[in-house]
């Protein structure tokens, strides 16, 4: 069925559709309506779900752990500050390995208050034990989020699924629906490892833990994560086999021969294609790397993928205010550490706040990364 849709309609189309027992949530702009639409579902009895409105993001995390250490697929949605009031609890439910499953609508944090889209919320909570994907288009935020909920019970490990505030989360695109009933097939019935209420099986949740163990439960949430690739591309590929709509980890475009390409997330990737279109037309050898899944982070197939040419421009819609590069630009290094051909890499951060990114700017990016080098250790793209 094709529908027009904005990303926030998408989203909340595809929480429908999932069917979740438990939505506990408190609005921020720009991921209100995912949670706004959603409780219409819910009032009109298109759902089973229990929702639970909350007086901060702090207890819709809080609420959403309860629920899913209790058996209950869970979820909630938010963005910014209200992804970073949650941090304390994003690692308590990363900890206790729930499958608990966000939509995040990404925007900036304060300060100075912005409400557009970069990606500074989701990748500061990188460390907290949560999977995260970024998506291009709103066709592709509302199957990540199907999919997300089978990886996330798959692995044991809570899941982002990240739009690009407002430049996906507010504006209309076609998409092309699934059917209701497959897909709520097609995730079964969730059975959770163990639950608070389960009498016969009675656990202890969150104990505290001094030297003597601590180091060995967060070796077992650190093996969660190191293992959950294969189980992230088996999802994607039972996801293509069922519904005909394949992704993959990392996405190449016109990469086949190309000496110099851009690695990005999210939306920009649509200016980015544009770009590398332009400059192919007059003769040069570029391409373009998207990354999905940001955690668990590729780092095998990074380094693979990335060796195959001279320089790799990567771009960062956030900065790690570390004095040096962004985030993703460092763990890009990281993976590509001590390997044999290694490329020449470039650092860019651009769209802090909704700045305007345009195929302009990622063809002139796409050109330094040609040229091979560039003098500033990073350039901040489109900035006064």
């Amino acid at each position: 069925m094709i529908l027009a849709k904005t990303g926030n309609e998408a989203m909340a189309y595809a929480m429908k559709q999932i069917n979740p027992d438990v939505v506990a949530a408190y609005p921020i702009t720009p991921s209100t309506e995912i949670v706004q639409i959603f409780s219409n579902y819910v009032h009109d009895g298109l759902v089973d779900t229990e929702f639970v409105a909350v007086e901060s993001e702090h207890s819709a995390m809080a609420a959403c752990i309860g629920s899913a250490a209790s058996g209950c697929r869970t979820m909630t949605a938010t963005a910014s500050q209200g992804l970073a009031l949650m941090h304390e609890m994003l690692f308590i439910a990363g900890g206790l390995r729930l499958p608990i499953v966000v939509p995040i609508a990404s925007r900036s944090l304060s300060s100075p208050l912005n409400i557009h889209a970069d990606h500074s919320d989701s990748l500061a909570s990188r460390d907290s034990g949560w999977m995260q994907f970024f998506c291009e288009t709103v066709e592709e935020g509302y199957d990540s989020l199907i999919m997300a909920v089978k990886m996330a019970e798959k692995c044991s490990l809570p899941a982002i699924v990240s739009i690009d505030g407002f430049i996906l989360s507010h504006c209309m695109e076609r998409i092309e629906a699934l059917d209701e009933q497959k897909v709520r097939d097609w995730l079964g019935p969730y059975k959770p490892n163990w639950n608070l209420l389960d009498l016969d099986r009675p656990i202890l949740v969150g104990p505290a833990t001094l030297q003597d163990y601590y180091y060995e439960f967060k070796r077992s949430q650190i093996e969660g994560m190191r293992t959950a690739l294969p189980k992230v591309q088996e999802v994607m590929a039972d996801f293509e086999k069922t519904f005909g709509r394949g992704y993959g980890v990392l996405e190449e475009y016109r990469c086949e021969d190309a000496e110099a390409v851009a690695l990005l997330m999210g939306s920009a990737s649509g200016d980015m294609r544009q770009a590398v279109d332009r400059l192919r037309e007059q003769g040069g050898k570029v391409g373009m790397v998207k990354l999905r899944v940001f955690r668990p982070l590729p780092h095998e197939l990074l380094r693979k993928t990335l060796t195959r040419f001279k320089t790799v421009a990567v771009l960062d819609r956030a900065d790690s205010v570390n004095s040096f590069v962004g985030p993703l630009y460092n763990e890009v290094a990281a993976s590509l550490y001590g390997a044999e051909n290694q490329p020449e890499l470039l650092s860019y951060v651009f769209g802090l706040g909704g700045k305007e990114f345009s195929p302009d700017d990622a063809a002139r990016i796409l050109e330094g990364a040609l040229a091979g080098r560039k003098d500033e250790t990073v350039t901040y793209v489109g900035v006064r």
